[in-house]
Order: C-alpha cells, then structure tokens, then sequence
C-alpha cells in the first residue's frame, strides 16, 4: 500500500516564549487588525457593486471617477487627485481608460499650458446616468448593513491622514 506523504509540518503551532503561539497571534491580528479588516471590507463591498454595476459598462473606479468629475466645479487633474484620493499616475493610469473608451476628454487649461483639465463628454454623461439607478439599487442594499458604518470609518481614518 503506497504511502501518504507526510504533511508538513505547521510552525505555527510551535510554543513560543511565554505560552504563546504563532497561530494564535496571527488569529488575534486577522480578527484586531483595522487595516486588514478595513480592506477586507472594501474588496467585498467592491465586488458586490461591481456585480451590480455591469450591466452599465463600468466597474467601481470608473463610477466614483466619472462622479468625481460631473460634481466638481474644479475640473483640473491636480484638484480631481487630492478629491479621490488617488496618486497622480494611479489617476492618469484610470483616466486614460476612460479617455479611451470616449467618456471623458483631458486637455491643457488655456489659461496654464501646464495644467490640465478633465470633463466629461455626452457618452461619459449618458453612461453615468445610466449608472447612476444600478448604483442607487446596490447603495439601498449596502445602507441597510454597511453604508453608515463605512462613511464613519473613512470619517475618522481621515483624521490619521492629517497627522
């Protein structure tokens, strides 16, 4: 009768100093961690609005995106950074997919050859209206659970970014 192989064996359970282990001080920071829960959270909540987004034709990034630049009066690249969160080239590298697809267009200020400026065009407009219904049906269920624990978290995490 051939052999099993043998399991390897798990580190994880070997007695550390003080009666401690590796595998429970691991459970303890998978379960305490605010960063590793707090992105645990919003990988599950990406996913459960990206399913409820495809049938408009965008994912997550792109709505808050195309949102960002329908809402704001200041339409240059550097104000849409700071309002999103994003670093310059993560910005870039999302608006040109949307700059491809035809829904928004980046030109230099007339004002500032070096500043430029982002808006959106009909087809940007048209399919964040289309969005916009599937996003208020997916937010309803969100609200129910989630919505206002999540505002306040990322109220009191902006706190930590001031410091």
């Amino acid at each position: 009768m051939p052999r099993s192989p043998q399991a390897p064996k798990n580190h994880a359970r070997a007695a550390a100093p003080g009666g401690k282990t590796l595998r429970r001080d691991a459970r303890a920071l998978v379960e305490g961690c605010a960063g590793w829960n707090s992105r645990l959270a919003a990988r599950r909540i990406t996913q459960f609005l990206e399913a409820a987004l495809a049938p408009a034709g965008l994912g997550v990034a792109q709505l808050g995106l195309l949102a960002q630049i329908a809402a704001a009066e200041d339409d240059t690249l550097g104000a849409l950074a700071r309002r999103s969160g994003l670093e310059q080239s993560t910005l870039s590298r999302n608006l040109r997919t949307l700059e491809a697809d035809g829904l928004i267009e980046i030109a230099a200020v007339e004002a500032d050859q070096r500043r430029r400026a982002v808006w959106l065009t009909e087809a940007g407009a048209r399919r964040l209206e289309a969005a916009i219904p599937l996003w208020k049906r997916a937010q309803g269920r969100l609200a129910r659970d989630v919505a206002a624990l999540a505002r306040r978290l990322a109220e009191a995490a902006e706190a930590l970014a001031e410091t």
